[in-house]
């Protein structure tokens, strides 16, 4: 089954109705400047209250990190017994690899040629584990860091995915669009953030993220 992660929740209650709805990833924000961003204390209370939620599927935990330091992601990810660290940044293939496989690249490109060569760069240095994804392919935009509401070309997703087959899709995901997302590319996951958000950015939609799951294993249901 196609892999779902929602990103960007920033409260228990959001957290929880992730968890209900679906999600196999859940996705914590630390980049300050984000409406999404949580502080380690929120953080702390999100991953505890799924911890002991009972009879709910507990989901994986991924950090997002934009250009912080090693050192300062890996603490967050040992005190929060975070799952995975998605590096949304300019970080280089040894900042990932020093993650000792919990790093996980998120990447932007602008072609199918550039999608070739960071695929190339980054796929190796990602987590080898088969539950977990080897490369998050964005949309682009100058000067922003993901969360952008754009999609990523389906021509520059396939070709990233030729060379990281575990791809996981992010940028502009709606539950009205990710099924013909998904059969265009065939993604090993999904990711979504401000496609199943609310009125009031940063808070999710708990219809809107039922809904985005039921799209998706709508598709998974007939492959």
């Amino acid at each position: 089954m196609t892999v779902i992660k929602i990103c960007g929740v920033t409260t228990v209650e959001d957290a929880l109705a992730a968890a209900r709805a679906g999600a196999d990833m859940i996705g914590l924000n630390f980049y300050e400047p984000s409406p999404r961003a949580v502080s380690r204390e929120q953080a702390r209370r999100i991953t505890q209250a799924l911890r002991n939620a009972a009879r709910l599927p507990y989901p994986l935990l991924v950090g997002l990190f934009v250009n912080a330091a090693t050192g300062a992601i890996q603490s967050i990810v040992d005190e929060l017994r975070l799952d995975l660290a998605q590096l949304s940044g300019d970080e280089s293939p040894e900042d990932v690899a020093a993650l000792g496989g919990r790093g996980l690249k998120s990447i932007r490109p602008q072609s199918p040629e550039e999608a070739v060569q960071l695929a190339s760069r980054f796929g190796a240095c990602g987590p080898p584990w088969t539950w977990a994804p080897e490369l998050i392919v964005d949309a682009y935009q100058a000067r922003l860091y993901g969360g952008t509401g754009r999609q990523a070309h389906p021509e520059i997703a396939r070709a990233a995915r030729a060379l990281a087959p575990r791809l996981m899709l992010a940028g502009g995901l709606t539950p009205e669009n990710v099924a013909a997302a998904v059969r265009a590319i065939r993604p090993w996951g999904v990711d979504v953030a401000s496609g199943v958000e609310g009125a009031v950015q940063g808070r999710k939609d708990a219809g809107r993220m039922r809904a985005f799951v039921d799209a998706v294993r709508g598709i998974d249901a007939v492959v």
